[in-house]
């Protein structure tokens, strides 16, 4: 029903913006998560982006006081499982949002450290669950030779008989063990600092790295990094997200039981599908977050900065400006939302629907760190202002967790999958 007022006032904005009523303990969680970012991630990803890659790791580097707070705030997979589903959601939504807005590549790499966790209570595995936890954890996915590759999950979307590409780390399974051989790509997030890693590889059963339909065979595994046999590469010098530590690693003949696998043979496909689904995530509500940590940026130099005699605010154009920025954050965290909810409770989620929301969130969200930059004017190209570094951070997304023009055409992959079913022929 309508909500008639007798006085016109300002509509209720907080750190998301337009948000509908949030519940008391939303809000403290929300703020929690807001003073975590803004006191600690912010500053620290800012001190962060000024080192080079190794010093950024290097013991006594702040980065290493990020995990130590992080796992005081207790917001870790089991936090989420108290609450009924819509609230979980809408939780993990507000924190991920305020940890882009502190710093996206800390945020991302805080995501990616619970993932091993987060993937062997999904599985139900006690022992994986322990071996996870209180560990930075990586997912473990691409490889030099096999990136996009790995989006591919259908045979008939892979050239007719050429061979599925196993890429350059393999398993073969061996009696009760699987062995590892060959590396992961440079751009593996925690790659460079990971304890654990969650590993998505072609695997040997005996009858070679090729299913009968041309695809790959498959191991899920949870994988302890302080075996025999790991080793890593250099961390990654970048242009965005700099407190990201991504690194390659390598494996010769690393022995693991298969009692560490999450899903092997005919399982692969799905488990890796329902993860991807899951893990893509991250990308859409962190970058819902730096799209507004530009904006408000922008917002608040547009009311410092005078031009033609008057604030920057004071012309229309800039004011149009603001709310096109505006506008588009808000659309963003609603495509975010519902990208979230369809991958935790949908019976069939599906990593497509997953990627198509995180390219339009961080095409959205460059074109907001853009816009903001170009109101900054020069300012805005000079590291004396953080706006260069989020619009260095927000480029970077436009790649990483899939590359956006290749996952579009996933996308238009599925629609043609689902037309053929029956779908939208109405």
């Amino acid at each position: 029903m309508i909500q008639l007022h007798d006085t016109l006032e300002l509509p209720v904005a907080g750190y998301s913006g337009f948000e509908p009523p949030l519940s008391e303990e939303e809000r403290a969680v929300q703020a929690s998560a807001h003073r975590f970012a803004k006191e600690l991630l912010r500053p620290i990803g800012r001190e962060l982006d000024k080192l080079g890659a190794e010093a950024a790791i290097a013991p006594g580097s702040p980065y290493w006081t990020v995990f130590r707070e992080a796992e005081k705030l207790g917001l870790g997979p089991d936090f989420f499982a108290q609450f009924e589903p819509a609230t979980a959601i809408r939780l993990e939504s507000l924190i991920g949002e305020e940890m882009g807005w502190g710093d996206a590549g800390l945020a991302i790499s805080l995501a990616a450290a619970s993932f091993p966790l987060t993937l062997a209570l999904a599985a139900g595995n006690r022992e994986l669950a322990e071996l996870s936890a209180g560990k930075i954890g990586c997912w473990l996915i691409t490889q030099p030779d096999r990136g996009s590759d790995v989006q591919v999950l259908y045979p008939e979307d892979w050239p007719a008989g050429a061979p599925a590409n196993r890429g350059n780390l393999t398993a073969r399974a061996s009696g009760e063990e699987f062995v590892l051989n060959g590396q992961s790509s440079a751009w593996v997030s925690n790659g460079a600092v990971a304890q654990v890693a969650a590993c998505y590889i072609a695997a040997d059963y005996g009858e070679g790295f090729t299913r009968r339909d041309g695809m790959q065979n498959g191991l899920a595994a949870i994988v302890p990094l302080d075996l025999k046999g790991v080793a890593r590469g250099k961390p990654l010098e970048k242009i965005g997200q700099r407190a990201l530590p991504q690194g390659e690693i390598y494996f010769d003949n690393v022995r693991i039981p298969r009692r560490f696998a999450v899903a092997t043979g005919d399982a692969y496909a799905g488990n890796m599908a329902s993860a991807w689904s899951h893990a893509g995530t991250v990308m859409s509500q962190t970058f819902v977050g730096t799209a507004r940590a530009a904006f408000e940026l922008a917002l608040a130099y547009a009311h410092e900065r005078k031009q033609g005699g008057a604030l920057l605010a004071a012309h229309q154009l800039t004011r149009y400006r603001l709310g096109d920025m505006l506008r588009r954050i808000e659309a963003m965290r609603a495509i975010a939302r519902r990208s979230l909810e369809y991958a935790r409770t949908s019976p069939r989620t599906h990593p497509y629907v997953t990627a198509q929301a995180k390219v339009t969130v961080t095409e959205e969200a460059m074109k907001v760190a853009s816009e903001a930059l170009q109101l900054f004017g020069g300012n805005g190209t000079s590291r004396e202002y953080p706006l260069e570094k989020l619009f260095r951070d927000t480029r970077a997304a436009l790649i990483e967790d899939g590359e956006n023009w290749m996952l579009t055409m996933r996308l238009g992959v599925l629609a043609c999958r689902l037309h053929q079913e029956g779908w939208a022929k109405a």
